[in-house]
């Protein structure tokens, strides 16, 4: 039996979630004008971290997952086998199934596998917020200049490098940074960290806020509060205090607070008495996903299914599509091909199995990574960890009332369950910064040698 040359000290030493940092760092790239949103490069080199982790797996002799973790990550995969046999044709079988495993099982678990320790996780949180703010970035140059996508007939809402096909991406993107931050700050780092990152924090307010999207605005001031609260309630207070400020001088002071914006902002409180086309749009998709789901109650009407049954039980009040215009491409009319609600679009194409399934290995997720931040809090380091994984996961599954997956920034929706799998499965179980990973195999004695 032969044995593999030891690797130099100073490649060893290189962290493995590198490779999950290289599909962050190219989502900074923009998408080509036009696109329809499909697999980008993040997503091929996210294909190649799985192969990765594979590989060091076998080299290191190591046991994949634990238990727990095996059962918490592969709970979806028997809903989303017996939907992908209902599904319209075997071809968008496979390629919802492949899909779904890429960002709920396949990249979460390479990602657990591939930290090592909280400082693996630091690092992550903190490629999350240079993503962030450099996408913030382009979105604020896009409404200075009027070069983003189209708003109300101007061309001033903030995509970032994502394109008007996926106004989405950039408001998920400068949100995961902003939670991160957030996290970091409420954490026990040195003075100088934590004050760069309350100021990341603050400075990611301002694309968040020109993206114009209300489902991320939402998901963000829900997972702020819980976060501000999860760390004391004497920090919240402070914090908070420094927030309103914040806000006061960004609307007052800066002029952030335009006509457009406020009436943004006073929409949310009118989505059922006065509620514009494409809150009428969701609310109809919305019903036709139910609709799919009362007639297959268990299994739904296949994966990729809704866009093929969506005539058969949307009323009339549905649109034929949204128009996208603006950020470097021409007009063009996209059809509604999902309810942007990311619990009824699996209830309508995987049924009440699937939505067990899925929904269920979230909330262990969640379970186990609030545990780990109230043990963090008692007699441990990492709350900062804590804050980030339970924020991260807190705003997604806010954020899934109002989208569904689906874009180039959906890969990095699997990095962020990743994170929060380490630390509900692994990280949240220790108490120390050492290295959590599982050792290499040795030889037992007796075994034979080369």
């Amino acid at each position: 039996m032969t044995h593999a040359l030891p690797l130099p000290g100073a490649v060893r030493s290189l962290s493995p979630v590198l490779p999950v940092v290289a599909v962050t760092a190219l989502l900074a790239l923009p998408v080509a004008p036009g696109g329809e949103g499909g697999a980008g490069p993040a997503d091929a080199v996210s294909a190649l971290v799985v192969l990765f982790c594979a590989v060091r797996l076998l080299r290191q002799r190591r046991r994949p997952l634990s238990r727990r973790a095996a059962v918490v990550l592969g709970l979806p995969v028997a809903g989303l086998a017996l939907a992908a046999t209902g599904a319209p044709s075997p071809g968008e079988g496979l390629a919802g199934l492949g899909r779904y495993l890429q960002v709920f099982v396949l990249v979460p678990a390479a990602v657990l596998l591939l930290v090592r320790d909280r400082r693996d996780l630091r690092v992550l949180a903190w490629s999350f917020v240079a993503l962030a703010g450099w996408q913030g970035a382009v979105g604020v140059h896009q409404f200075v200049t009027g070069t983003g996508a189209s708003y109300q007939g101007e061309t001033i809402r903030a995509v970032g490098t994502f394109g008007p096909q996926d106004v989405m991406g950039m408001a998920t993107v400068v949100s995961f940074g902003l939670v991160c931050a957030v996290g970091l700050a409420l954490g026990r780092a040195p003075v100088r960290q934590r004050t760069v990152s309350a100021l990341a924090a603050l400075a990611l307010t301002v694309p968040l806020t020109l993206s114009f999207s209300r489902g991320a605005w939402i998901a963000t001031a829900v997972t702020c509060s819980a976060q501000l609260v999860l760390a004391g309630a004497r920090r919240a207070l402070k914090v908070g205090a420094v927030g309103v400020a914040a806000g006061v001088v960004l609307v007052g002071g800066f002029g952030v607070g335009s006509a457009m914006l406020q009436e943004r902002v006073g929409s949310i409180t009118r989505v059922t008495d006065a509620p514009d086309q494409s809150v009428t749009d969701r609310y109809t998709m919305w019903a036709a996903a139910v609709g799919m789901w009362r007639e297959h109650p268990l299994t739904g009407v296949g994966l990729k299914g809704f866009p093929e049954h969506r005539d058969a039980y949307a009323s009339l009040a549905l649109s034929s599509g949204s128009d996208t215009d603006g950020a470097g491409s021409g007009f063009v009319r996209q059809p509604l091909l999902s309810p942007h609600n990311m619990y009824l679009l699996v209830l309508g194409e995987q049924g009440l199995i699937g939505l067990l399934a899925l929904a269920g290995s979230w909330l262990a997720l969640l379970v186990c990574a609030l545990r780990g931040l109230f043990r963090a809090r008692r007699r441990g380091p990492g709350p900062d960890c804590a804050l980030i994984a339970c924020g991260l996961l807190v705003w997604q599954l806010t954020d899934f009332v109002y989208a569904d997956i689906g874009g180039p920034s959906t890969v990095l929706t699997a990095v962020a369950l990743g994170l929060v799998a380490w630390w509900a499965l692994v990280g949240g179980e220790t108490g120390s910064d050492r290295d959590t990973e599982p050792p290499a195999r040795t030889p037992e004695a007796g075994e034979a040698r080369a």
